[in-house]
């Protein structure tokens, strides 16, 4: 009985087994697009710090009561426009005191003149002798110095009186205004009376570490760092909101040695501010712009990252796909520029990446719409 089922149990194994058939492996169909050159633009942005043109500190130059003040804070000055007004009143004393001292040398050269006068004819006729005359020369000279000095002291006074009087050294819009009227100011106040910038034109500070500045040196053209300075690129500013500046600056300083607490080096935008929209102490990013003749894009949705290296499948001409390395050297838009790893020719999977293997054989598929423009996934 034992044998006769395990007879059976056989016969019945042999014949399933007749029916089981092994399922051939299933062929992706993936879009594959081919790799070319193409001219493109990269950009790298930089924090920057805006300042005006001329920013200036108004500080009284003579102490005194301040009588008046003119301007209101934020206002647009032009140049040699009054600010403020210290009290003059004690300055023109100084000034007419200082005449009085004048008028008194003066008189005294008088005197001294009229004795010089008196005593060489009388010398001449060897009636006095000669040392009283040489004395009295001296007196002159004397009397003369004094009036030279009592000129420059009413020239001080007057000076010192227009101080009174606080013009605009350039144009510009006026800061915060700490002193009122009536106010005690002095030449050693801490605190300005107030600020000027002159934002006709505004200058953009940004820095760049030692390796950028290395890159710098070596992407733009140019023997020496004026003649790069004269050759670079326009550069655009973005505002805080992430919108750009409506007009194009250009880099014209580059700042004589390293930071050394910091390690990089700074550099200097200027901007035309023509409708003063920047004012002096606006931040934003200054953006570089640097040309590629013979750039390979591939779009950054046909990558994957793995242990902070960049890959795509690259599909041979049995349509097997390989996992290769790359170097991004920048973005534009939703494509990598690639400096090593494919080059044009080259046929990349373009879509469904993270269900390859490598070594995988794929069925291609033609994209219906150029790769550069398809959205980001």
């Amino acid at each position: 009985m034992k044998i006769s089922i395990l007879l059976l149990a056989a016969l019945f194994i042999g014949c399933s087994s007749d029916k089981v058939q092994v399922a051939a492996p299933v062929i992706q169909s993936l879009p594959v697009i081919a790799l070319h050159n193409s001219s493109e633009t990269t950009f790298t942005e930089y924090p920057a710090s805006i300042q005006g043109a001329v920013d200036l500190e108004i500080r009284p130059q003579v102490s005194g009561s301040l009588d008046k003040i003119y301007v209101n804070e934020g206002a647009l000055v032009q140049k040699g426009q009054p600010l403020f007004k210290i009290n003059e009143l004690p300055f023109k004393e100084a000034v007419n005191n200082a005449k009085a001292l004048l008028h008194a040398a003066q008189a005294a050269v008088t005197n001294a003149q009229l004795e010089v006068d008196k005593l060489t004819p009388l010398v001449a006729n060897k009636v006095v002798s000669d040392f009283q005359l040489k004395s009295a020369k001296a007196t002159l000279q004397s009397a003369q110095a004094s009036v030279e000095q009592a000129r420059a002291g009413v020239a001080t006074a007057n000076i010192n009186l227009g101080y009174t009087l606080i013009k605009a050294p350039v144009t510009g819009y006026v800061g915060r205004l700490p002193r009122k009227q009536g106010s005690l100011v002095g030449t050693t106040d801490a605190v300005p009376l107030t600020q000027l910038s002159d934002a006709h034109e505004v200058h953009v500070y940004f820095s760049l570490g030692e390796d950028d500045f290395i890159n710098f040196n070596a992407t733009y053209p140019g023997k020496t760092i004026a003649d790069r300075l004269k050759k670079l690129p326009g550069v655009a500013l973005v505002l805080a909101d992430r919108t750009v500046y409506g007009q194009e600056g250009k880099i014209d300083m580059v700042d004589g040695q390293f930071d050394k607490q910091t390690g990089s080096i700074a550099l200097r935008a200027t901007f035309p501010n023509t409708q003063g929209l920047l004012r002096s102490g606006n931040t934003g990013k200054l953006r570089l712009s640097i040309s590629h003749p013979d750039a390979i894009l591939v779009p950054q949705s046909s990558t994957i990252e793995v242990q902070d290296k960049m890959f795509v499948y690259t599909v041979d001409a049995g349509n097997k796909v390989s996992k290769t390395p790359i170097t991004i050297l920048g973005t534009t838009g939703i494509n990598y520029l690639v400096k090593e790893g494919v080059k044009a020719g080259d046929k990349i999977v373009f879509d469904g990446i993270d269900k390859l293997k490598e070594g995988e054989v794929i069925k291609p598929e033609k994209l219906k719409e150029e790769p550069i423009k398809t959205a980001l996934r």
